[in-house]
């Protein structure tokens, strides 16, 4: 892998972690444009996550750091954790029961491509639901509204769905404002991914022994620099916009992908 192609690989992830429109897709699918192929590529693209997710710790650390000092005298506290941990655990029970055969069967460009489109769908629909506000902050969820948030995110393991779209548009059906919506995705990922990279690192630790590390740092740091620019912007948008749009670019990227496919223009 090239310098060139590891920044590309680390924007790709960064740029689209925390939006609606599935970065494990965006990377599928640029790996097979780039040619890239073999078991150290598939870990990277599980482990540069891990550098876009810590952009988030950086963006929120007044609200982690005290949450993580104030756990001992604060019931709030303790229950936004407690949240995070619910939620936390339905997809990474599934993720470790059928993570392997997923990645066999659908870590391909024709499904992703399927599941951006039915995705986006998802999405305009539910944007036109009358919308319920009943929650207007992180701090104000309950168990039971992060279990569902936890399930919700479950689909995200099919790849193409997204994570955050997932998980967010599951929040808006739940009753939560757009930005706290968004805003528990963003927390929400920072143990599924720092989960699943460390476990991506533990399982590669023997063949990273014996690659060139450079590729992958040059693909977090690029990744941590545009995650942590998307997370600003993102945060800005939803509090004018709705994400209508987002569903629109996944329906027409969608399209066009399995046009191409069918028509034999791109080999995917």
């Amino acid at each position: 892998m090239s310098f060139l192609e590891a920044i590309v690989l680390g924007l790709v992830e960064g740029v689209t972690e925390f939006l609606p429109i599935s970065s494990t897709g965006h990377l599928i699918l640029t790996r097979d444009l780039l040619g890239l192929e073999g078991p150290a590529v598939d870990h990277q693209l599980i482990i540069i996550q891990g550098a876009a997710i810590l952009a988030v710790c950086w963006e929120f650390r007044a609200k982690l750091l005290h949450t993580a000092f104030s756990l001992h005298k604060e019931a709030i506290s303790r229950r936004f954790v407690l949240n995070l941990l619910i939620a936390f655990l339905p997809a990474a029970i599934l993720g470790l029961l059928l993570g392997d055969k997923i990645k066999a069967v659908l870590f391909k460009p024709v499904p992703v491509a399927l599941a951006l489109l039915i995705g986006g769908f998802i999405i305009l629909w539910a944007e036109r639901r009358k919308h319920e506000e009943r929650i207007q902050t992180v701090d104000e969820l309950g168990a039971l509204d992060a279990l569902k948030l936890g399930l919700y995110q479950c689909l995200a393991l099919i790849p193409g769905t997204s994570r955050s779209g997932a998980t967010i548009i599951g929040g808006l059906l739940s009753g939560l404002s757009r930005r706290t919506a968004a805003e528990f995705s963003f927390f929400l990922a920072i143990p599924v991914l720092l989960a699943a990279t460390g476990y991506e690192l533990w399982k590669a630790r023997a063949e990273m022994a014996l690659t060139d590390p450079l590729p992958l740092v040059v693909s977090c740091v690029a990744s941590f620099a545009s995650a942590l620019a998307v997370t600003k912007w993102l945060l800005r948008f939803i509090s004018r916009h709705s994400f209508s749009s987002f569903a629109w670019y996944r329906i027409v990227f969608g399209a066009v992908i399995l046009v191409t496919a069918w028509t034999g223009l791109v080999a995917w």
